[in-house]
């Protein structure tokens, strides 16, 4: 660990004598100067990493001084220590962005403090987080030998994220290590968790959480019947609970939460899948049955999220609501700017449904694109970029306008995405459908036990195209690949974020509820 260096600059400084020597003695290495002139030249010979400077010295006085550091070195944290507690010179002080100011007389704790403060706070608090998260790996891990229901595995999820981001802002990586390796556990169990009960929460939705067919259901019908504020449905495809944790600081500047809700995306975990049926209401098979005309099945060619404000409106008039609603899909930012000026027009409407495709299209790029791959190398990278886009986004802009005119605010998503990185073989025919995370086909040919099986679509409401459909999932972080040129297609997908599968990332999804703040 290297030395402290500490330059303290003060007409006086025989006086302080005692306070450098017991710096000294807590290692830290000091120099000295008794003018402004000496103390610049101390700092173009020398490293320094914090300077304390008198503000009242002969010569060049303190704010002279200061002024000239901060011209040559801006980054260097300055302490102002001065006799003085007139407004204006710690105004001037403030202004030429000093770190910290002390008056006289100081004591040597004060000094160390303020090293503390202005030098290892972001020591203090990796060292903070990674304590406190070392307290809460025994709780969590025994959490995982438990028979937890729904709520508790929200809960559980949750715990995760908020360490996962607090250990972003650390420098201990052993640690973030540790915490990679419980959340490769706990979505290990999850596993277990979805294959046992996901069949009989379609079964008894009664009994089941809230999942996407009930989005609309429990979330906007209500707020549209409430009838106070117009209604903004904004679905931001593939935006992960840590993807919303982040942009939530954000988001709250102009809006109070009223709920912040967690449901589960059906299975498989894609927008054809899950986005159609929260739009419409329905799972993918009762689509298929009852608008065959509207469902597209994996073979079959052409977009298969093309009828989202046709499912709208049918699902609006299931529950007696003939009202007006605006729909609009937002793929690039020439066209957020055009819904970003319509936005006082949609205020006269009950309901606005926005779809933002940014996320998705954003892990899509990754996984093609070799400088996407290098912004967004991890997972801290990827949520880096996602904020980064929304603080520049059409979106952001958009949320503004809609809580200064008093508009209800729903945000949610369709499914999230996870970090592949072991891959499963599978063997299957031309028919068979491209995703990483799920395949479907007639004959399909891999270890039952490395994935979760559904033989009868019926039971999981998917569409049967023929009597000997197989579907399969990926669990935790494993992908397909096929036999033939293996290796290339390993190496190629791996490290990609993917969906379609059963992870915690991809079901489990944040909906949020918000009232603009007066």
């Amino acid at each position: 660990m290297n030395t402290i260096t500490i330059l303290w600059a003060d007409d006086e400084i025989d006086l302080l004598k005692p306070h450098i020597l017991f710096l000294k003695e807590k290692g830290y290495q000091v120099l000295s100067s008794q003018s402004g002139d000496d103390a610049l030249e101390i700092l173009s010979a020398n490293r320094v990493d914090i300077v304390f400077l008198d503000e009242n010295m002969p010569g060049l006085s303190g704010l002279e001084t200061l002024e000239i550091i901060k011209s040559k070195n801006p980054t260097l944290p300055v302490i102002m220590i001065t006799k003085s507690e007139e407004e204006h010179i710690m105004e001037d002080a403030i202004g030429s962005k000093i770190s910290d100011y002390l008056i006289k007389p100081v004591n040597p704790h004060q000094i160390l403090l303020s090293i503390k403060k202005n030098l290892k706070t972001e020591q203090l608090v990796s060292e903070k987080s990674s304590s406190k998260y070392q307290q809460e790996f025994r709780q969590i891990g025994m959490q995982l030998n438990e028979n937890l229901d729904f709520e508790q595995w929200s809960e559980l999820y949750k715990k995760l994220v908020y360490w996962e981001l607090e250990l972003d802002q650390s420098n201990e990586t052993g640690m973030e290590e540790i915490l990679q390796m419980q959340k490769t556990e706990a979505n290990n169990q999850f596993a277990k968790y979805i294959e046992k009960n996901y069949s009989e929460w379609l079964s008894h939705p009664e009994k089941s959480p809230t999942m996407s067919q009930s989005i609309f259901k429990n979330y906007i019908i209500p707020e549209i019947k409430n009838g106070e504020s117009p209604v903004f449905f904004i679905l931001i495809d593939n935006l992960r609970l840590d993807h919303w944790n982040v942009l939530k600081p954000l988001i709250t500047e102009y809006f109070w939460i009223d709920k912040e809700d967690i449901f589960s995306s059906i299975l498989p975990t894609t927008t054809q899948y899950s986005r159609n049926a929260i739009f419409s209401g329905l799972m993918p098979s009762e689509i298929a049955k009852r608008y065959p005309d509207k469902w597209s099945n994996d073979d079959e060619e052409g977009g298969k999220n093309l009828e989202e404000q046709f499912f709208i409106d049918e699902q609006l008039k299931r529950n007696q609501l003939h009202i007006k609603f605006t729909y609009n899909r937002v793929l690039n930012q020439s066209y957020g700017n055009k819904v970003l000026s319509e936005i006082p027009s949609m205020c006269n409407n009950k309901l606005n449904v926005i779809v933002y495709n940014f996320v998705d299209m954003l892990s899509h790029a990754r996984t093609d694109t070799q400088i996407v791959k290098e912004i967004a190398a991890d997972e801290s990278a990827y949520r880096s970029v996602v904020k980064s886009w929304f603080l520049h986004s059409p979106l952001k802009q958009t949320l503004k306008e809609i809580a200064a005119r008093n508009g209800k605010l729903i945000i949610a998503t369709d499914h999230g995405s996870i970090r592949v990185k072991e891959a499963i073989k599978i063997v299957g025919d031309k028919e068979v459908n491209t995703n990483l995370r799920y395949k479907q086909g007639k004959t399909l040919s891999y270890n039952s036990k490395e994935v979760f099986e559904i033989k009868n679509p019926e039971v999981a409401h998917l569409p049967k195209i023929n009597v000997s459909q197989t579907f399969v999932f990926a669990k935790n972080d494993s992908f397909f690949a096929y036999p033939n040129n293996y290796n290339h297609y390993v190496k190629y997908y791996k490290d990609t974020f993917q969906h379609g599968g059963i992870s915690l990332e991809e079901m489990l999804l944040p909906v949020v509820v918000l009232s603009p703040k007066k």
